[in-house]
């Protein structure tokens, strides 16, 4: 059990680390005063441009992509735990520290960078497979978070495709889609009644 919330504290952490809050500084701006409000790539694309999105993005996956190394390289060898759920487990807590940084009164982003760099980490395949569902989903529609949405959604389906029938993994596979579902619900209800933002739209700063 300690090497489990070790592993879901060291994903935290890795989590906490705000890549579009630091761009946003960089910029004389607070990120989440504008546009969505929250920190994540999508937001710093509307807000500050592809070059700010495109390193918000790399840096949000690289924390999922730690986290799950960590867990499988230096945590896993110690202990009689499969190695997938403690990998998800880290990616777990690196998406909740994205999602609600401590040292940002727990105003972050949705978690969706980070959640592909977590399945990159555990199979590249995975993450290819996500970013096509993703690029599909939003290059139809032009709405991002329901591309993102659909990501999140077929992931326990991902998992169960790789690891076969393992309730551990494929809980967390619901775990990962609700969290997302719920971090996306005023974008829901903007999809729902017409009013959400469209791809390239950009806001006033």
């Amino acid at each position: 059990m300690s090497y489990i919330i070790l592993s879901i504290a060291i994903g935290y952490i890795f989590g906490c680390c705000q890549t579009g809050y630091f761009i946003g500084k960089l910029n004389e701006i607070d990120i989440r005063n504008f546009g969505s409000g929250n920190s994540g790539t999508t937001n710093t694309l509307r807000v500050l441009g592809k070059k700010a999105a495109a390193i918000t993005f790399l840096g949000d996956a690289l924390k999922g992509v730690f986290s799950v190394y960590i867990a499988r390289f230096l945590i896993a060898p110690h202990v009689d735990i499969s190695v997938t759920l403690l990998m998800l487990l880290a990616g777990l807590g690196s998406i909740l520290g994205h999602d609600f940084p401590i040292f940002m009164k727990f105003k972050g982003g949705k978690g969706v960078a980070t959640t592909g760099g977590v399945l990159f980490g555990m199979d590249p395949r995975m993450a290819l497979i996500c970013f096509i569902i993703f690029a599909l989903i939003t290059g139809v529609s032009k709405y991002v978070s329901l591309g993102s949405i659909i990501m999140m959604i077929a992931i326990p389906f991902i998992l169960f495709g790789f690891y076969g029938y393992q309730p551990k993994i494929i809980g967390m596979g619901i775990i990962y889609g609700a969290l997302s579902i719920w971090r996306h619900r005023a974008n829901i209800g903007r999809l729902l009644n017409g009013t959400e933002n469209k791809l390239g739209q950009k806001v006033e700063r």
